[in-house]
Order: C-alpha cells, then sequence, then structure tokens
C-alpha cells in the first residue's frame, strides 16, 4: 500500500464522528424546546464561574431552528476534512479547539449569554486552511483553498458587524485554528519526500534540465558536453580492460 493510501486512508469515524456531533446538536434542540428547559443559560456568559460550565456545553445550544440548520453543513463538512486529512491528530486537535474556542470566548467576549457551534466552525475552517499552508503539501494546499472557496466570505463576521451575533465566539475560534495550527504538529508521514529532498541526490547527476550547466552555472552546450564526455573517457586507461567473449551452439545451423 503506498505511503499516500496509509495517510488518507477513508474509514467509518469520517462519517460518523461529524454525524454523532450533528445529531447532539439536533437533539439539545428539540429536548430545550419540548420541554422550555431555556438551555440559553448554560451557554458561556464571560468571565463568571457560573458561565464557565458555557465553555462544554454552549457549542450544542442554539437560539432558533435556522441558527441550528446554519451550523450543521459546515459541521459536517469541516469536521469530516479533519477527521479524514488529519487522522492521527484529529481528536486532539478538536478536543483542544473546542475548550480553547469557548475559554477565549469567556475572556473576552461582551456580558451576555454566547451560544452556538459557529465558534467551533470558525476554528476548524481556521485550523484547515493555515494548516495546509504551512504544511506545503499540495493535497492540504487544495484543501485550504476548497475552505477557502466556501467559507472566506464568513471571515468578516470575526468582527461587531451584526447585531445579536457573537463575533466574540467567531474571533476566537479563528485563533484557535491559526494556533493549533502552527503548533500542533502534523506526522511526517504525510508529508511527501521528493526526489530532490534525498540526501544523496545530486543536481548535475540526477536532474536532467541542471544537466545544462557547469559547476558556476554557465549553460553548457550540448556539444560542450560532448566534449566533456570525451575528457571523461581520456581518463580511462582502455587496455587494461579485458574483454570475455562467450559463444553459444547455434543449434538451428548444426540441424541444417
Amino acid at each position: 500500500m503506498s505511503k499516500f493510501k496509509q495517510t488518507y486512508a477513508y474509514y467509518s469515524g469520517v462519517v460518523l464522528y461529524p454525524l454523532y456531533l450533528v445529531v447532539a446538536m439536533w437533539v439539545a434542540f428539540y429536548v430545550d424546546v419540548i420541554f422550555n428547559l431555556h438551555a440559553y443559560e448554560y451557554g458561556i456568559y464571560p468571565r463568571t464561574l457560573m458561565g464557565l460550565k458555557g465553555v462544554f456545553l454552549s457549542p450544542f445550544i442554539h437560539g432558533s431552528l435556522k441558527h441550528l440548520y446554519s451550523n450543521t453543513l459546515p459541521l459536517l463538512f469541516l469536521s469530516a476534512a479533519l477527521f479524514y486529512f488529519y487522522r492521527k491528530i484529529s481528536w486532539k486537535v478538536f478536543l483542544s479547539g473546542y475548550l480553547l474556542t469557548g475559554i477565549i470566548t469567556w475572556l473576552i467576549a461582551r456580558s451576555s449569554f454566547h451560544i452556538g457551534m459557529s465558534g467551533v466552525i470558525y476554528f476548524l475552517s481556521s485550523f484547515i486552511f493555515f494548516k495546509g499552508i504551512f504544511s506545503k503539501h499540495f493535497r492540504l494546499i487544495a484543501v485550504s483553498l476548497i475552505v477557502v472557496f466556501m467559507y472566506g466570505s464568513t471571515i468578516w463576521y470575526v468582527l461587531p458587524i451584526k447585531e445579536g451575533m457573537s463575533w466574540e465566539g467567531h474571533l476566537a475560534g479563528f485563533i484557535t485554528g491559526l494556533l493549533l495550527a502552527y503548533f500542533v504538529k502534523v506526522p511526517e508521514e504525510n508529508k511527501p519526500v521528493y526526489e530532490w529532498q534525498k540526501p544523496d541526490y545530486v543536481p548535475r547527476k540526477h536532474d536532467m534540465f541542471m544537466k545544462h550547466f557547469d559547476d558556476d552555472g554557465n549553460f553548457v552546450s550540448e556539444s560542450k558536453q560532448l566534449e566533456q564526455l570525451k575528457e571523461e573517457l581520456n581518463k580511462y586507461d582502455w587496455n587494461q580492460i579485458e574483454y570475455k567473449y562467450t559463444y553459444k551452439e547455434n543449434k538451428d545451423d548444426n540441424n541444417e
């Protein structure tokens, strides 16, 4: 099996883990609606001991069906991307990002209840984007560009441009994703080793293009290359070379 297949192999968690998160969100919402629990009170209330419980609970609490639906598809896509492309560090990143986003929101946000999965979604999109750029892996960079294409416009919501929206939670998620992308290392097997990165690589020997240049970087024409080749061949004492011939009888000739 190739290194690519080993690193990016599909497994059931790519689908099941995001589904579990989404189902938990929807169940929590309908339990709140049916039993009128006022679940928003379990959200993050900044800089109070009471509000700390929201660090753990607030992502699963939503104020309306529209709020819930707007977070469902992004959570499915981004968490699936995390579990597929960053399998070995996926849970470490997700749990760290989940908690750190909530803690930063608790520290910097306005004195109000902050609820919803959007902070986690901003952390996921930020992590996937920046990690792809930092890794310099062409497949991960491609995923980064897809994230930008799909969710790039939401970057403006880390600023207080819409009333009633927890922009602090978005900003906390964005910062969290950037920090984790920088500090959490991806196992080396995720990074391909190119021919020019190998220790025994010699440009003028292994690279067809570089063979056209001398040690000083000057272009060497084909005729000059032939002259250099002749010079190299003339260094050998051809008289000391032994030639051994092996003759094999041709049976077809004897049969005629």
